[in-house]
């Protein structure tokens, strides 16, 4: 046991008759570690980018309520009168009119 233990240690499973096995299998086993690291950079570069637009969604939504609502303040009838008033235009006091014209054509 003790043997086996310092014949690892020393590395002669890579250097041995039988070294072709060994290292096949140790560059296999690099080769996937490298992927699964790529692999988790991946992600989370993905899982960044995500929260990232996420804050702009809400920011950008949040953009939109605000302009919206001072949309709706600037259509109000108080509003526009009070704005049209500071020109010097008043309201009428007389409802409009329709106007009907008829053509003769057919």
């Amino acid at each position: 046991m003790k043997k086996n233990i310092y014949s690892i240690l020393k590395g002669k499973f890579l250097i041995g008759d039988d070294s072709f096995k060994n290292w096949g299998v140790i560059i296999y086993i690099s080769v996937l570690a490298i992927v699964m690291i790529a692999s988790s950079h991946s992600a989370d570069q993905k899982v960044y980018e995500i929260a990232k637009l996420t804050n702009e969604v809400k920011e950008l939504r949040s953009a939109f309520v605000d302009k919206r609502g001072e949309l709706m303040q600037l259509k109000k009838e108080s509003f526009v009168e009070r704005e049209v008033k500071e020109k010097g235009i008043v309201i009428s006091l007389n409802s409009p009119t329709k106007i009907i014209v008829k053509s003769n054509q057919k």
